[in-house]
């Protein structure tokens, strides 16, 4: 089979990480008999050097021509001082806003080897822990009606948390193909016990999973227990869907349990196959062109793409062993360097997870 594949390395530390994640992907399709075109355009900093803004035409028509986007990261301090709208992060809100993205998928994954490096006590992340949050990310109160104003006198603001029955049963869709690929367990987030807009979130959650996939078990967890239960137990969470506002929120609190933004990966998807596949963390200027970077956050995320954009699973499992062997053999990049283990730059890093593939 032939893919053809967006980079869009983006500015800092992206074109080192971005490049471990293509050799990566040169090897799956060396060993599975797949052919990868990779097509490089500008975006963020890099763009805006090139071509005066953060997401030229030409990057955005020829993501939407590929099969999936793998994205480095963009910013840094050279483009600080520009107007909001002109700076490399504006070509990121872009970019999802083309392809029509509306879901946030975050895997939570912490390593068995890497346990130690996890805030909480080792006896509950022992055997390691991986929480996969998939996020509505166009609707809910950061996208609802706002309001400030004198109200009697007293200043006041307001935000309106609003979610519709569509836009819950298509995120509900995205959360429901991803738990049919692994545990079949779906906890959904809410709170139905205090918002009308929840009380319908669960409501039409049930209802799409009942119809569609009936051999999901569904289990509704309050937000304020959720935040509780992700530090007092979060082996027990596989895949998770939740609001725009919980999810940003539970995210951000699931990736600190792994203790290494550096290995976490993450995509944003819509209604087409064509997913946006990317690294948490950003684009690190400081180490740029040292070759200290992490590539496996990028390395993850191409798997992602290789299960969710392209159905190759097989190929997804092999590159998540890989990694595994990686750690299991003893290398460590700088970040999650730990006593008596071998510590590797971003290239080596990468070619020696490509040759364990």
């Amino acid at each position: 089979m032939n893919y053809n594949i967006a980079v869009l390395e983006g500015d800092g530390i992206g074109p080192e990480i971005c490049a471990g994640a293509v050799k990566t992907l040169e090897k799956v399709g060396e060993k599975f008999g797949h052919k990868f075109n990779f097509t490089y355009y500008p975006i963020g900093g890099s763009a805006i050097d090139k071509c005066g803004v953060p997401l030229p035409e030409s990057t955005a028509e020829g993501c939407l021509k590929s099969d999936a986007v793998l994205l480095g990261a963009v910013g840094g301090y050279k483009w600080d001082d520009m107007p909001v709208d002109k700076r490399p992060e504006k070509g990121l809100l872009e970019i999802r806003k083309a392809m029509r993205l509306y879901s946030n998928i975050r895997p939570a994954k912490l390593w068995k080897n890497l346990a130690k490096a996890s805030p909480l006590k080792y006896e509950l992340v022992k055997d390691g822990v991986e929480i996969i949050i998939v996020r509505e990310l166009t609707g809910g109160i950061y996208f609802g009606e706002r309001k400030s104003g004198l109200e009697n006198g007293v200043q006041y603001a307001s935000d309106t948390e609003k979610y519709d029955v569509r836009e819950i049963e298509r995120i509900t869709e995205i959360a429901c193909r991803l738990a049919m690929k692994r545990s079949k367990k779906l906890v959904s987030v809410d709170k139905a016990n205090v918002l009308e807009s929840s009380r319908l979130w669960r409501k039409t959650v049930h209802a799409y999973c009942k119809n569609n996939y009936p051999e999901i078990e569904v289990r509704d967890v309050l937000v304020d227990n959720m935040a509780m239960q992700i530090v007092k137990n979060p082996s027990q969470f596989d895949v998770v869907v939740t609001s725009n506002l919980f999810g940003d929120i539970l995210s951000d609190e699931a990736a600190q349990v792994t203790g290494s933004i550096g290995m976490l990966a993450s995509s944003s998807l819509g209604d087409s196959k064509c997913g946006l596949y990317e690294p948490i963390h950003g684009s690190a200027p400081d180490i740029a062109g040292q070759d200290t970077a992490n590539p496996i956050a990028t390395i993850l995320a191409a798997a992602m793409m290789l299960r969710d954009s392209l159905d190759l699973n097989e190929e997804y499992t092999a590159v998540e062993n890989a990694v595994q062997k990686f750690l299991d053999c003893g290398y460590r990049t700088a970040d999650i360097m730990e006593d008596g283990k071998i510590k590797v730059g971003c290239a080596e890093a990468a070619r020696l997870i490509a040759d364990m593939i």
